[in-house]
């Protein structure tokens, strides 16, 4: 039996198909499928059933996989604590939200390079419900997004909140959140829900609200003086520098965003796991800088 038999053998039971499992390991089908047989014919058992959507775990497969994510969690924990940080490689996979991308991205992956210099960063940017998709299939392995994340084989690592104010174009007098076209997030984030449930509640109808995947381009309509927006208030600081918008006090401030740091943990990696930590570490440092 060998560490490599086990881990195909895991990736087999988690994603519940062969084929799946050769794409995530960058191995053939065939290889995939030697290494299940080998292992079978070690432990004399049968450790999947053959279907026709894929494979199901047998009785003794579900023994096995107990056994096998401990021993995959011991090695991970082995290679954590006894490679150096300079000396870790691999692909790490970082799906960022546009409110983070904005603000201390650039700080945590400036500190993440100087702690994991061979560690190669394939970054993707996208809104919370497309990196939870990528997360959870698989095609990520760390997501900074609006969380938390409830799924049991996720762990989620609280990153501070974003604060949202009203803004409006500096030659604006008093608008009226009832009359004013809003920019907004994008229309399948939570923001832009709770945004249009509460000017129903307020103001009985919902009038222009301007979904956008882009904050940077609705804090330019919003200096441009095409609409307001409750945006977060951090990444307006540049705007209110140059005295193109301001803020504005309507009576009411939708709540604050809650951010995670979420990855899978079925296992978990040690690496990512660190990871985390560090991002958390870095967006603190930002909250609370002058």
């Amino acid at each position: 039996m060998t560490f490599d038999q086990l881990k195909t053998f895991l990736w087999v039971a988690k994603l519940g198909a062969i084929r799946q499992a050769a794409h995530e390991m960058n191995l053939s089908q065939p290889a995939i499928s030697a290494r299940i047989y080998a292992l079978e014919n070690e432990l004399g058992v049968r450790l999947f059933e053959r279907q026709k959507t894929g494979v199901v775990l047998t009785k003794e497969g579900i023994l096995l996989r107990a056994h096998a994510e401990k021993i995959e969690s011991y090695m991970e924990l082995i290679k954590s604590e006894l490679t150096p940080n300079e000396e870790v490689k691999g692909i790490i996979r970082i799906g960022v939200a546009e409110t983070v991308a904005q603000s201390w991205l650039s700080d945590f992956l400036t500190e993440l390079r100087k702690v994991y210099p061979k560690l190669v960063i394939e970054l993707s940017v996208d809104i919370t419900i497309h990196l939870r998709e990528q997360l959870l299939s698989r095609n990520l392995d760390l997501a900074f997004l609006m969380g938390p994340l409830p799924e049991g084989n996720v762990e989620n690592i609280a990153l501070p909140k974003f604060e949202l104010s009203w803004f409006c174009s500096v030659n604006e007098v008093c608008p009226d959140p009832s009359k004013s076209p809003i920019f907004s997030f994008s229309r399948l984030s939570r923001p832009y829900h709770e945004l249009v449930s509460e000017i129903m509640h307020r103001y009985g109808s919902v009038g222009q609200i301007f979904p956008s995947n882009s904050l940077s381009t609705s804090f330019e309509m919003i200096a441009s003086g095409i609409g307001i927006g409750a945006l977060p208030t951090q990444l307006a600081q540049r705007f209110i520098n140059d005295k193109r918008i301001k803020k504005f006090e309507p009576g009411w401030i939708p709540n604050d965003i809650d951010f995670t740091a979420s990855y899978l943990n079925d296992p978990r990696s040690e690496i990512t796991h660190k990871i985390a930590i560090l991002a958390s570490e870095i967006a603190n440092q930002y909250a609370n800088s002058p």
